[in-house]
């Protein structure tokens, strides 16, 4: 890999408005060695004049899933993996493209997956990923509908599976299942704590797992030394799963002034998924979407930008997630235009960076621009803290992505 410094940059080093322009980056070995305001003297270098333009750290993107090929996550199961793999391909690729140089997925993602990103078999952004989904009988990852029975995958001894979640009810299945997801390579595991859209049988009210069930689930997390992340939509399973100990929680559509305040004075994380609900709202019914889900999908709609207002009027920390599905991928970019009804510019770069890297654990590692730091970079076209609109054109105002000190993308030179 060959070291590079970048020159006559503008940098938002994802934190501070205040952006030091004519500065010098190095570039060496995947991360950044060197940041200046004085040429930097470097023998055997890749020189490259960024012009002026706004040199950031690549964004993160807190809320996918690589292998949801579809909005009928049935469908997604019956057409196993080589498909679902394929979907990935192309996903992935359309997320780095964008620059995104970070994910997380936060349900269904694994561990080969992941290493065929690292070993650079397909192109994709840095992978982190929580593995199945932790779901109890009759929860928002269990996908029977009311007249089926039986599951049709087998998982150990835990209770059952589709390719994107585990079944589990008690403390001991919880246990285990959370421990095995771990084996696996999780970076942090995913409960559902509360309904959701796309399942059949469960209403969005719905609160999901007992209080001890929670509890087990994220001891074990805290001994690997990560977290619990809650999928929740009802201010009821928002203020438990936090009074349980979840570190993080997942779209918290309908969550009130009250809740919000709560959740910044415990200090605890929010990804909130604007995209999802009104991309899907767009075109859900013609994919298929069932009336029942496009009906509990039109009460998120109703409340989601509310509850953005809430949560910044309380300073909740928020990270930027899309959670985009089957073959509304390509609309992962638009979160910026969702968010901006209620955000800035610089709240808006902060959740896709610097707060992103906070949720990841990887502070001063990723959604920065300082020494030691990850070499994911982009190099924005004009000034994303006056038009986020240059961050939601898919890529077309990024003239440099860089992914790990790999230039992926370059029209500087």
């Amino acid at each position: 890999m060959t070291d590079v410094v970048l020159e006559n940059a503008r940098i938002f080093d994802g934190h501070s408005a205040d952006c030091a322009e004519g500065m010098s980056v190095l570039v060496k070995d995947g991360f950044i060695r060197e940041v200046s305001d004085r040429p930097i003297r470097a023998a055997d270098v890749r020189r490259i004049d960024v012009g002026g333009k706004t040199l950031m750290p690549g964004l993160i993107d807190l809320h996918v899933h690589a292998y949801f090929s579809d909005l009928n996550a049935k469908l997604v199961d019956s057409r196993d993996a080589p498909y679902r793999t394929a979907h990935a391909v192309r996903k992935l690729g359309h997320a780095l493209d964008c620059g995104f140089t970070t994910v997380r997925d936060i349900g269904g993602g694994d561990y080969s997956l992941a290493s065929a990103i690292e070993d650079k078999l397909i192109r994709g952004p840095r992978f982190f990923y929580a593995g199945k989904v932790l779901s109890m009988t009759g929860g928002h990852v269990d996908y029977r509908t009311p007249n089926e029975k039986y599951h049709t995958h087998g998982y150990c001894s835990c209770g059952s599976m589709n390719w994107g979640g585990v079944v589990v009810d008690g403390v001991d299945e919880c246990i285990k299942a959370a421990r095995e997801e771990l084996r696996r390579g999780a970076h942090c595991i995913k409960i559902v704590a509360s309904g959701g859209v796309m399942s059949p049988s469960d209403p969005m009210w719905m609160n999901q797992f007992r209080e001890d069930e929670t509890r087990a689930i994220v001891n074990e997390c805290t001994e690997r030394r990560t977290y619990v992340s809650a999928h929740c939509h009802p201010v009821s399973s928002i203020r438990r799963s936090i009074e349980f100990g979840v570190r993080c929680i997942e779209h918290a559509t309908l969550i009130d002034a009250e809740t919000a305040q709560f959740v910044a004075e415990r200090g605890a994380f929010v990804v909130p998924t604007m995209s999802v609900i009104f991309v899907t709202m767009e075109v859900g019914a013609a994919l298929g979407m069932t009336a029942d889900g496009m009906a509990k999908l039109k009460v998120a709609a109703d409340a989601a930008i509310e509850g953005l207002q809430h949560m910044r009027d309380a300073g909740v920390k928020m990270g930027f997630g899309t959670d985009l599905l089957g073959s509304t991928y390509d609309q992962q970019c638009r979160e910026f235009e969702f968010r901006r009804e209620v955000f800035t510019p610089l709240e808006m770069l902060r959740q896709a960076t610097s707060l992103g890297a906070e949720i990841l654990m990887q502070e001063g590692k990723l959604g920065c621009v300082k020494p030691g730091a990850h070499a994911d970079l982009i190099v924005v076209d004009g000034d994303p803290l006056k038009d986020i609109g240059l961050l939601a054109a898919d890529g077309r105002k990024l003239d440099l992505i860089m992914r790990a000190g790999e230039i992926v993308k370059n029209r500087l030179d």
